[in-house]
């Protein structure tokens, strides 16, 4: 019992800390006598501090990992799996709050709730990683929704932000309801919820029949619901314009940390619960047409952050190649897909925080940076290069080893398209580079000396890419043993 306490401690403390802070921040806030005074950096310190506490509190649980073990009435698993992908989220969570402290000062931003929202989404993404029944699943994803919806609307008085926070709340309710409807569809079919049982219901399942067809569609409304969630083609729409509203440490967060909990929840649903042809060939599509779309659409972008808004999407469809081949090797490429797409989208995110100082919004403004700031625009040029797959950085050992995959499970055209696509998403990364180096600006911008902050962030993810190559067996290492732990 004790040993089970020790392996949820680390979610207790995280919800505990945030409640602290909430209760600290209102008290204090609104307190008459210290002048009302603004706090969101110094909850942001305090909130950074619980994330890297609870980092240590996992890191500390590691020793109970030897078996799996099910806890909370078997709504919850702990594993290999589950540890390293909360790992890898509580480390996205810490970059973000880290790339913020400039933007709260310079954009004059008091909203403590900020880092509160957050913290408490973090809190609902650590729990729907460990996650083993739809009811579990579906609670800690309406949460993290929830704190997304307020934290896209968070610049109150900028209209683009309001319209951003609205549209992701009426396509994110929308999206919520079809998952709700396939989680009902599939216990109304089984009568069961956790995916042990589902495992074994569905296994060797022929889908004849009524009762069939509700577990068919049931699954089906699943798959849709969470491919809303990654911005995955056709059910991407809502991506460009939330990106863009939005404030951009937002955008940073909305880009990385959802897409770690809802990738790690649907191999527990699908790989373990219910994977079938069926659902594999809606995978195969989605992959290819968010890897055109993705490609493509990015060559017409003249502003930064939609330009990385389709970046994502295409980085989408290439994770979700391992997805598609369904094997061990797929689900490993997976893993480290997402792995080393999470430290580029920091590293591109902190430079452009650091760009949007001086007002760099297109493209076209980023002609003086190579003159004025060189360092700055290496790094941005590594990044670019790396997101295009350009060896030996560490985005093109991530591409290889999906498309491996691919090759690995008779996928030939999902790895062809994926080839060509790279190809094409060469252009608008490279343009960039040319842009920041050749080209000549209109108007000259004055670049501003970047924080301590993300210049550590900065050092540390742009060494990674640089020489991810030089020792890649560690990552293979660690994602085969979280590719394991999901069928043991």
């Amino acid at each position: 019992m004790f040993n089970l306490f020790l392996a949820v401690f680390p979610e207790i403390f995280i919800i505990n800390a945030t409640f602290i802070l909430l209760i600290h921040g209102v008290v204090f806030s609104t307190s008459k006598k210290d002048d009302y005074p603004p706090l969101v950096s110094n909850v942001g310190w305090l909130g950074l501090l619980s994330v890297l506490i609870t980092l240590l509190l996992l890191a500390a649980g590691a020793p109970l990992l030897t078996i799996a073990h099910l806890f909370w009435n078997n709504f919850f698993r702990r594993d290999n799996f589950t540890y390293f992908c909360q790992i890898l989220l509580l480390l996205s969570t810490a970059g973000t709050i880290s790339m913020c402290f400039d933007f709260f000062e310079k954009e004059r931003f008091d909203a403590f709730e900020f880092i509160v929202l957050i913290l408490l989404s973090t809190c609902s993404m650590l729990l729907m990683i460990s996650a083993y029944d739809l009811i579990a699943m579906y609670l800690a994803i309406e949460l993290q929704s929830l704190c997304f919806y307020v934290i896209a609307a968070s610049k109150r008085k900028s209209e683009f932000s309001t319209e951003a926070g609205l549209k992701y709340l009426i396509l994110g309710a929308f999206s919520s309801g079809i998952l709700l409807f396939g989680c009902s569809m599939i216990y109304g079919s089984t009568g069961a919820t956790h995916f042990d049982q589902l495992a074994k219901i569905l296994t060797g399942y022929e889908i004849t029949g009524a009762r069939s067809s509700g577990i068919f569609m049931g699954i089906l409304f699943i798959a849709v619901g969470f491919l809303f969630k990654i911005t995955a083609v056709p059910f991407h729409m809502w991506a460009p314009d939330i990106y863009e509203g939005s404030p951009t440490p937002v955008t940073a967060f909305l880009s990385i940390a959802p897409k770690i909990s809802i990738f790690a929840n649907m191999l527990r649903v699908f790989i373990v619960a219910s994977y079938g042809g069926t659902l594999q060939q809606i995978f195969f599509f989605c992959s290819i047409a968010s890897m055109i779309l993705g490609a493509l659409a990015a060559m017409a972008q003249t502003k930064v952050k939609r330009l990385l808004a389709y970046s994502s999407i295409g980085h989408v469809g290439y994770i979700c190649i391992g997805f598609s081949c369904g094997t061990i090797e797929g689900i490993q490429s997976l893993l480290i897909g997402i792995f080393i797409y999470a430290l580029m989208t920091i590293d591109a995110f902190a430079i452009v925080l650091a760009l949007r100082q001086t007002r760099v919004k297109y493209i076209a403004d980023l002609g003086a940076l190579a003159k004025t700031n060189p360092i700055l625009a290496m790094t941005f040029s590594i990044t670019m290069f790396s997101y295009a797959g350009i060896p030996p950085l560490a985005g093109f050992c991530s591409k290889f080893y999906l498309f491996f995959a691919a090759l690995g499970c008779g996928a030939y055209f999902l790895a062809l398209v994926g080839v060509v696509t790279s190809v094409i998403g060469c252009f608008y990364y490279i343009r960039l580079v040319k842009r920041m180096f050749f080209d000549r600006p209109r108007t000259w911008i004055l670049y501003e000396p970047m924080d301590r902050d993300k210049s550590l962030l900065l050092a540390m993810t742009s060494s990674f890419i640089i020489l991810f190559f030089l020792y890649p067996s560690s990552l293979f290492d660690l994602t085969h043993q979280m590719a394991l732990s999901l069928y043991l």
